[in-house]
């Protein structure tokens, strides 16, 4: 999996479990794209300090996803949906099949 997407994944499932500082740093760093500069010049800290805020915040981020395993479970079923999605749409129209598409499209909210 990429490594952008996988962090983002990590930041939206396990965001609020980091501390405030290291939230807010993680999400200007890779979310708003800021650099280590510029975090530590809004904070008044070292770029030292910031980076390892992010890095404290992302290995507690990985390891909330070792322990729970929530974000494989939510691209597991992202895929198989899909894979759900793809049979039933090769099914003859019919009130069934439309119904079992609206059903699927529920469930990928």
């Amino acid at each position: 999996m990429d490594e952008t997407l996988l962090r983002t994944l990590l930041f939206d499932f396990y965001g609020e479990l980091l501390t405030d500082k290291q939230r807010e740093c993680y999400d200007l760093h890779y979310n708003s794209d800021l650099s280590l500069q510029e975090i530590a010049e809004h904070y008044g800290a070292t770029r030292q300090a910031v980076w390892d805020l992010i890095r404290r915040g992302e290995r507690s981020l990985r390891e909330y996803e070792a322990r729970t395993g929530l974000v494989a479970r939510a691209l597991r079923r992202r895929e198989k949906l899909s894979e759900l999605r793809e049979l039933v749409s090769t099914l003859g129209e019919s009130p069934a099949r439309n119904r079992m598409l609206a059903l699927l499209d529920e469930l990928a909210d």
